[in-house]
């Protein structure tokens, strides 16, 4: 056991000065006074750094130089990890872009039993596709869109929330009843890359899809005659998973569906190869994507997936669009931890949860380490865990 201690802690329901989190093993033992810490407890010195919950990410295509669909195999995922921790994410959804049933299947299967030894890391799958809308495809490879087969998706609701925690489809596209089956096997069913009406998205919510993904991207738009899927999702009460990183949504729609959809709203990174690399470009959907100013973008000027790490999207919404870091933190950690059904151990810092935790700079975002299920990685000098005082 050890106390994190000289920090501010975000709890996801509090913010206390003067208070150090305890961690026993791979769980959070007690949040106390640091007054009334036993002299003889180890310490970690938080620098008087922020303290908040890890990160949950329900959309990585990839990160670390790697890509899920082009490398289904557990060394992706470890790569993915840990290159998530370095930003603060410390729970991720891979994410299984527009492809065949073979590879969907392998998705599955590994997820199933990479999750035998790391269920708080890898939290289940994200398969995005292949059931969405070609109008509407964006990066997605055109050649393996297409409709819902019914033995498959009895495949997807037979694997269950343990392996396939969302699925993302175009609700016009895809019957009612399949839908439904989905939802009922307690798989988030997620509304994107679609061209649904306003009607057609409303039944699609009735069916049983409960999200939407990258919120304005990839989707019908909000018009006055025309509300869309846009408009649908502002008049429900689905979640929405948004890419906050300037290119992808203008930080004042940012602005708006944050007034709108409240602790609806979900930051996700739809991070991909570049994110903690060098990399100048890297296909995915069957196009070759560069990395430049920031963006992913193809020949044509379609955007692929993003950089962007969550602990820059918290940044992005407090500095660029004005939300509370304690409400931004929360849109990183909590609210997709609900969204998913998780939010019993894991989206905050809470007596007997899992010891996932971000310790970082609140006046340059920087992470200075994180608590992984109890394992601390230090990237700061700085952060070092000591023994008891001498005078203990």
């Amino acid at each position: 056991m050890y106390a994190i201690t000289h920090c501010t802690l975000y709890t996801g329901s509090h913010e206390l000065t003067d208070h150090a989190l305890m961690v026993n093993g791979g769980a959070i033992a007690a949040i106390l006074p640091e007054a009334q810490l036993d002299p003889a407890l180890p310490r970690l010195d938080a620098q008087g750094w922020a303290v908040a919950p890890g990160f949950i990410d329900l959309q990585l295509n990839g990160c670390g130089g790697v890509m899920f669909n082009d490398a289904i195999a557990a060394d992706t995922l470890e790569v993915m990890h840990h290159t998530n921790l370095k930003s603060g994410t410390t729970s991720y959804l891979p994410t299984l872009i527009t492809t065949g049933d073979r590879d969907m299947i392998a998705a599955m299967e590994l997820v199933k039993t990479y999750r035998q030894s790391h269920p708080h890391s890898v939290l289940g799958l994200h398969l995005e596709g292949p059931y969405l809308n070609p109008d509407r495809r964006g990066i997605h490879n055109p050649d393996y869109i297409r409709p819902a087969d019914p033995a498959m998706v009895a495949a997807i609701a037979a694997a269950g929330p343990e392996v396939v925690r969302l699925l993302t489809l175009a609700p016009e596209m895809v019957a009612p009843e399949r839908i439904g089956q989905l939802a009922e096997a307690g798989i988030l069913v997620s509304a994107g890359h679609t061209n649904a009406t306003y009607e057609e998205a409303i039944a699609g919510f009735a069916a049983g899809v409960a999200m939407v993904t990258h919120l304005f991207n990839a989707m019908s738009p909000w018009q006055g005659r025309k509300p869309g899927m846009v408009g649908a999702v502002f008049n429900h009460r689905a979640y929405a998973g948004i890419i906050a990183d300037g290119h992808h949504v203008h930080f004042g729609s940012v602005n708006l569906a944050k007034k709108i959809k409240q602790d609806r709203l979900i930051l996700v990174s739809d991070g991909t190869p570049p994110v903690g690399t060098a990399l100048e470009s890297f296909v995915i959907g069957g196009q070759e994507v560069f990395y430049r100013d920031g963006q992913c973008v193809s020949a044509d000027g379609t955007l692929g997936g993003s950089a962007l790490t969550l602990m820059e999207a918290v940044a992005n919404c407090h500095r660029q669009v004005g939300i509370p870091l304690a409400e931004a933190l929360r849109m990183a950690a909590l609210y997709p931890a609900r969204a998913i059904h998780v939010d019993d151990h894991l989206g905050l810092l809470s007596q007997g949860y899992v010891a996932n935790v971000t310790i970082f700079d609140p006046e340059t975002y920087q992470v200075q380490g994180v608590i992984d299920q109890g394992q601390l990685w230090a990237f700061s000098d700085r952060l070092q865990l000591s023994p008891a005082p001498q005078n203990a």
